[in-house]
């Protein structure tokens, strides 16, 4: 089984390239899916202990959570340690059902995949990329999205110059919804039959 690291800066596309993924039947576990769920569930009591007033009625407000990490960056490295090792364990099970039913390639969407070292865990890398202007277009339409939202977001993200020098494929979202497709039907079909040749 071909495991694809897909992954991008904010605003580049990658949730819309990974459902072009999933449209010809590979199986993708989305990271930031996991965490809405975690956030949801088992990871809210775990977050209101670390950052109190940011749960309300057992869900983890984002807005509020995200209002005491902008105030305190620091905070940062408390959150991941709570959310990283529950995303990992589904992604874990994510890929033993998927071996179980002999798939022969799964996407492994993950915002932070060189950030957080989990390049080291798959086959191959996808970076989903586009110029700079469009992706700040994109990311301040948001709604609630401010330059200095944006701006923090970007620091803590590797430049996209250096996630293209690690990428095995680039998909370029700057060109529309149609070029996009394309671009992942071709790695789709180079990968199985890479696939089919090394059974």
């Amino acid at each position: 089984m071909i495991i694809i690291g897909l992954t991008g800066s904010i605003g580049m596309g990658k949730s819309t390239t990974a459902e072009m993924f999933q449209a010809l039947g590979i199986p993708v576990n989305s990271a930031d899916e996991v965490v809405h769920q975690l956030y949801r569930g088992e990871a809210a009591p775990l977050i209101e202990l670390a950052f109190p007033g940011t749960v309300a009625e057992g869900v983890v407000d984002r807005a509020r959570l995200s209002e005491q990490l902008m105030a305190a960056p620091e905070g940062f490295a408390r959150l991941e340690a709570i959310i990283h090792p529950l995303v990992r364990a589904r992604e874990q099970d994510f890929l033993a059902q998927a071996r179980s039913r002999g798939e022969p390639l799964v996407v492994l969407d993950i915002p932070l995949l060189f950030e957080t070292g989990a390049a080291e865990r798959v086959d191959v890398i996808v970076v989903v990329s586009c110029a700079p202007e469009i992706q700040r277009d994109r990311v301040l339409a948001r709604p609630g999205m401010t330059e200095a939202k944006f701006a923090s977001i970007l620091a803590r993200q590797t430049p996209d110059a250096d996630k293209r020098a690690r990428a095995d494929y680039v998909i370029d979202t700057g060109s529309g919804l149609e070029a996009a497709r394309q671009q992942v039907a071709t790695i789709v079909a180079e990968l199985k039959t890479h696939q089919k040749r090394s059974l």
